[in-house]
């Protein structure tokens, strides 16, 4: 029977071999060696895989960088502002943040997938770093030491980022709405002038810095605020209503910024107490791998903000390219993302910038635009050299109630309570990681609320991985299909046969589970019966879901093996795959349970357990008739 079934019981690979297999599905799950495995030009190929600019750059043409230029130009208008704002939330020089947008981009261009992200600052990462590194190190105190630390920290965050796995989609959902609540309210600060906040990001601390210093509140700096504030809203409703107006929106931050600065030169905004940005000097970035600061003291702030930064800024932006470049029947490698934000992060952090990914708001304007490859972050980097060398000093008289104007009205997008009713609506307990995030961001603090809602989407997967799902299958009539009995209650059983299917990898987690599992469905299709002890006389097992197992798995299956025998149950094993039947021959297991237990399908399984209860019955019927 076993050999007409064709069940492949061939010697086990090499280890070698298995390993060489292993490596290239985990680093490259798409064979990235078998477009160019029969390519003359070989080496070409491999550059172009590895480096995706130099498989785009030789069809490129003015037709596509008319597009790209155009977008480039719409980019850097609102990176400016962007990158002054995201610069004062994580309490560096503005001039950094306008470092950032010139090298990063470059970089980007050369290694990135998408055709579409546009790198910049981000809201959320660079209030985490003020957060983190300035509980070590505060930035008033020694403000050249925390920069120091900040480059640090997006060495670190580079470095990660070649090699980290992404967040859940409920994580981020929360803590972006958590992170968006806790900067609109400390944008308060500039809102209404004040001079003295707390350091703190917890709600509770940052509404009693807000009222706790009414004094030194200012109309004057409100009145600006609040105006500039309906002004963005209102240009972000236009673009919502009629999206052909995109431009408009992209273009409002700049328009904020140019006119808080015409305001703030003719009114002497400083002596009617609203305070500006102050001195941007010119010159494109200096180097600043000198300053990166290893010493123990601080490494450990250091590391601990690179980690949480990258797993925040990586997940970010390979969603927003994943999503954009969908919108377009197109696909992005997430290993290239994690390459390419890595590299741009640590070339950064030599270069005087701090952490840069894709921010939604300037992706999206670079889409709206237009762009159609990565050159329009190179056409952004070269305005934004341009602003470095010639326009940066211009930009000194930006009043900070104008670039606080700025971050709330982006801040009012990250608060997604659609996407957090679905999730209510669809999985309450990635509603449960969501709102951890956000609860624990927003009371609590940046760091402890991430690592609550990561702390339970592990514990989700720890509950998922020990308690794997298994189900009793049935088999749909005049069909060839067997499905879950649950799901499809009119599929149909056979007398004397139970077949499981299994359908995670089995080790030492999960092993117990599933031996008492399985033993529990025996005993309860026994009172199900309403029979005889012994109406189960086959158990079959199906483990075409496994992928893989352990010696402790394969333990737990003798184990079930003996239990079954001491109550003359036969059990089959159906379609094992090449890992899991590799380790069952080598441990002997194959020759314990037989080679002719072995099935290649369910059908084969069943025809040779009724032929088995037939002869059986048949036997019994002589040894009746013979008595």
């Amino acid at each position: 029977m076993a050999e007409s079934l064709s069940v492949n019981f061939s010697g086990p690979k090499s280890f070698s071999t298995k390993l060489k297999s292993k490596c290239k599905e985990t680093l490259f799950p798409d064979d990235p060696f078998k477009q160019f495995r029969n390519e003359k030009h070989r080496a070409i190929k491999a550059l172009q895989y590895f480096i995706p600019f130099f498989e785009w750059i030789p069809n490129y043409n003015l037709k596509l960088l008319r597009y790209d230029v155009l977008a480039g130009i719409t980019i850097t208008s609102l990176a400016i502002p962007q990158g002054i704002s995201y610069a004062k939330l994580a309490s560096i020089p503005p001039i950094i943040g306008l470092y950032s947008s010139f090298v990063p981009p470059l970089v980007y261009a050369v290694f990135g997938s998408s055709k579409h992200l546009a790198v910049g600052t981000v809201a959320a990462c660079s209030l985490l770093i003020a957060d983190t590194i300035g509980q070590k190190v505060p930035p008033k105190k020694d403000p050249t030491l925390y920069l120091h630390l900040v480059f640090t920290a997006t060495f670190f965050t580079g470095i990660f980022q070649t090699a980290l796995d992404f967040l859940s989609h409920s994580t981020i959902t929360g803590f972006m709405g958590g992170t968006a609540i806790i900067i609109c309210l400390q944008q308060l600060k500039g809102l209404f002038g004040l001079k003295h906040f707390t350091t703190k990001t917890d709600v509770v601390s940052v509404l009693h810095a807000v009222f706790s210093n009414r004094k030194e509140w200012r109309w004057e700096s409100a009145v600006i605020g609040i105006s500039f504030l309906i002004f963005l809203q209102f240009t972000r409703y236009l673009k919502n209503r009629k999206p052909k107006l995109f431009w408009v929106s992209a273009m409002a931050p700049m328009v904020t910024v140019v006119v808080g600065c015409l305001f703030a030169y003719f009114a002497h905004a400083e002596k009617h107490g609203i305070q500006i940005v102050g001195d941007l000097r010119k010159g494109i970035n200096p180097p600043s791998i000198g300053y990166l600061n290893f010493k123990s003291e601080y490494l450990t702030v250091t590391v601990k903000a690179g980690i949480i930064t990258a797993l925040i800024a990586l997940a970010e932006g390979i969603a927003i390219a994943r999503s954009f470049a969908i919108m377009q029947n197109e696909q992005i490698d997430g290993n290239k993302e994690m390459i390419a934000f890595g590299l741009m992060n640590i070339v950064g952090s030599f270069t005087s910038c701090y952490l840069t990914t894709g921010p939604f708001s300037k992706t999206a304007v670079n889409f709206n635009a237009g762009c159609k490859t990565a050159m329009s972050n190179v056409v952004m980097s070269f305005c934004m050299m341009l602003v470095l060398l010639f326009l940066a000093p211009l930009f000194s008289y930006t009043p900070l109630v104008a670039l606080s104007a700025i971050i709330m009205s982006a801040m009012f997008g990250l608060i997604n309570y659609e996407e957090a009713i679905l999730l209510f609506k669809v999985d309450k307990l990635d509603f449960s990681i969501c709102m951890a995030a956000f609860l624990g961001v927003a009371f609590i603090s940046m760091d402890i609320g991430l690592m609550l809602s990561v702390g339970l989407a592990l514990l989700r997967t720890l509950i998922y991985v020990a308690r794997p799902a298994t189900c009793k299958l049935g088999k749909i009539s005049d069909s060839n299909l067997y499905l879950d009995t649950e799901q499809y209650q009119h599929a149909q059983g056979f007398p004397g046969i139970l077949i499981l299917q299994l359908g995670s990898p089995i080790y030492f987690a999960n092993c117990n589970y599933i031996r008492e599992r399985v033993l529990r469905w025996i005993r309860d299709e026994q009172v199900l019966s309403n029979s005889k002890p012994d109406v189960i006389e086959h158990v079959l097992l199906d483990l075409s879901g496994v992928s893989t197992i352990d010696m402790t798995g394969i333990a737990a299956f003798r184990e079930i093996l003996r239990i079954l025998e001491a109550k003359s149950i036969k059990m089959k094993l159906i379609n094992p795959r090449i890992g899991v039947m590799d380790k069952m021959i080598l441990s002997k297991f194959i020759d314990v349970i037989g080679k002719d237990s072995v099935f290649l399908s369910i059908e084969d399984a069943i025809d040779a357990c009724r032929f088995s209860l037939q002869k059986e019955k048949h036997q019994n019927d002589l040894s009746d008739i013979s008595a």
